[in-house]
This record gives C-alpha cells, sequence and structure tokens, in this order.
C-alpha cells in the first residue's frame, strides 16, 4: 500500500511538472505568434523611405517646395489609408505661420471604440535641413534616418492599426514641420489641446540603424520619466525584441525632439530610437542617405513599437504622468 501511495505521488507530480512545460510553451508560442501576426510589409517601408529621402523632396527644409512634396506624399498616403481629418480642420494639414514662413503640420485620425475620446499620438518631423547653400557634388540633406525612417513608422503604424481596426484609444498621427527649427511644429500643436485627454506619445526618431545595445533593441528617452518604457518592456517579453534607457543622457535627447512639446504638459510622451547618435557619421550630413539604412531593421523597429504600445492603444494600460521640474 505505501509503494502504491508513493507511486501516485510520483506520478502526479510527473504530471503537474509536464502541465507547467506546456502551459509555459503555449504562453511563449502565443507571444511569438504575436510577433508574425504583426504585419509591416519591408517593400512598402522601403518606397515610402526612398520617396521621402530621394533628391527630389530636396532636402524637406521647412517652407520650401520640397516639404511641400512631402507634405502631398503624406497626406495621400493618409487619404489611401482611411484616416479622418483632426478636430475641426478641413484637410490633413494644419496651417499657421512662424516667422512670416508658411507651415503645416500634417494629421490623420484613426478614431477609438470604447475610450474614443482618449487620444495617443504617433509621430515623427518629416522636415530636415534643405540644400547647402554653397559647395560642390551633393549638396543635398535627404535626411532619410532623420527623419524619414520616423515618417515611414508613421505611415506604416497607420496603415497597421486601420487594417486591424480594434484600437480602443483614437490614434492621432502626426508628422510636425520644423522640428530642425527648435520643435516649432510640435510646440504649435500642443498649444491648444486638452493635455489630460492625451495618454501617451509615441514619436519616432532615427530608428534605421542597428544601436549600440545590439540587434532587435531600441532606446527609448526620458525612460525615467514615466512607466511608459517599462509597459512597453512588458509587452515585449517574449519576442525577441528588447527596450532600452536611452544610452546618452549626456545629450539630453528627451528635449531635443517633439515628445518634449507634450512631454512640458504632462503627457507621458517619448521618443523610439535605434541610432548609435555619438558615432553615427551620417547625422546632419548629406550622406544621410536612404541606401544607410538598413530595411529590416526599420520594419522590425516598427514590428516592436506596435507590440510594445500595443495595450497602450488598446486602453488596457495608462502611462504614468510625466513631471518637468
Amino acid at each position: 500500500m505505501k509503494r502504491i501511495s508513493i507511486f501516485l505521488i510520483f506520478s502526479l507530480l510527473i504530471l503537474s511538472c509536464k502541465q507547467y512545460i506546456n502551459a509555459q510553451e503555449t504562453k511563449s508560442k502565443e507571444k511569438k505568434t504575436a510577433t508574425t501576426t504583426v504585419q509591416i510589409n519591408p517593400a512598402t517601408v522601403k518606397k515610402h523611405l526612398f520617396t521621402l529621402a530621394s533628391d527630389e523632396m530636396e532636402g524637406r527644409a521647412t517652407g520650401t517646395p520640397g516639404i511641400e512634396k512631402a507634405a502631398q506624399y503624406i497626406e495621400n498616403e493618409f487619404k489611401r489609408i482611411g484616416l479622418s481629418y483632426y478636430g475641426e480642420l478641413t484637410s490633413y494639414r494644419q496651417n499657421f505661420k512662424h516667422k512670416d514662413i508658411e507651415m503645416f503640420n500634417v494629421i490623420g485620425v484613426l478614431e477609438g471604440k470604447s475610450k474614443k475620446d482618449e487620444f495617443v499620438i504617433v509621430s515623427a518631423h518629416y522636415d530636415h535641413l534643405g540644400v547647402k547653400k554653397e559647395g560642390k557634388g551633393d549638396l543635398i540633406y535627404n535626411g532619410a534616418n532623420d527623419d524619414a525612417s520616423g515618417v515611414v513608422g508613421v505611415l506604416a503604424l497607420a496603415e497597421y492599426y486601420a487594417k486591424k481596426d480594434t484600437n480602443e484609444r483614437t490614434i492621432v498621427f502626426v508628422c510636425f514641420t520644423a522640428e530642425e527649427m527648435g520643435l516649432i511644429g510640435s510646440k504649435y500643436f500642443g498649444k491648444d489641446i486638452d493635455a489630460d485627454t492625451f495618454v501617451a506619445g509615441i514619436n519616432l526618431e532615427l530608428i534605421g540603424k542597428e544601436p549600440k545595445t545590439g540587434p532587435k533593441t531600441a532606446w527609448l528617452t526620458g525612460f525615467d520619466r514615466s512607466n511608459f518604457g517599462k509597459i512597453i518592456q512588458k509587452n515585449l517579453k517574449g519576442t525577441g525584441y528588447k527596450l532600452f534607457p536611452d544610452p546618452y543622457p549626456a545629450f539630453n535627447l528627451f528635449f531635443r525632439s517633439d515628445n518634449a512639446s507634450l512631454a512640458k504638459l504632462g503627457v507621458p510622451s517619448h521618443t523610439f530610437s535605434t541610432t548609435p547618435i555619438d558615432i553615427d557619421p551620417d547625422y546632419h550630413k548629406v550622406t544621410d542617405e536612404a541606401s544607410t539604412l538598413d530595411i529590416g531593421i526599420l520594419t522590425e523597429t516598427i514590428k516592436a513599437v506596435a507590440i510594445g504600445t500595443s495595450s497602450i492603444i488598446n486602453g488596457k494600460d495608462t502611462p504614468t504622468r510625466v513631471v518637468i521640474k
């Protein structure tokens, strides 16, 4: 009888272990499946990048014919995807004037469902430095990584979420102008909003190169200023992609991109990046061409942003507010 009892206990232990292992394997498979179901087409990513960073765009300087061409391309994509206009606007453009220069942010909206009065911004700046006034050879600052790569992310995520059609919160896709002039476009956007209704800001900048943290990783500015980053890390567990805090604190990058304009209003708005900015040979150079970027890295980063922010988009997680002292 004693032997039978020991045998039964042993059998139950083995069964419990098997059930635990199977449960863990199921969870792992579900997580891996989640990464593969984020459909971001590398061919479309490449098309957007090579168009926005082409010589035809003339470096996309604010107030030039080049940025007008870029804006039209973005508008056409927003229309094709089926995004709505923002607020009381009658087009995708938010027009304003700064120092006698006509400027415009390009904005499209994907309305939410159960929490449509709560907003998440997905943004990047579409302006760059234009054309050198003098010199020989290549004079165009194409701005492929800075920040056509981020705009590609905005367009790809807009199409992804529009097709998915499960966003509980309203997503506002914004391509800001005049970032290179001092965050002018994002400051204008932020001046009249009700910041309390904006639950998060997802800003994308310089996302086309492998970071110092290694393959399948990105870093986030202002990581410790809210729990936004920890939410992303939680959602990325098991995917093979990792998010790290900004490895360049001395550069003060949290305040050098458009996320800062919203963060100063209390919105947990942060910038995703992948580029080793301290050693990048192309930053703010005419060599920042589309051919210098890795389409695979760009595509995988966009997918990771989609997975990482999914619980925020779907209304399950709300990041803590940013406090600027």
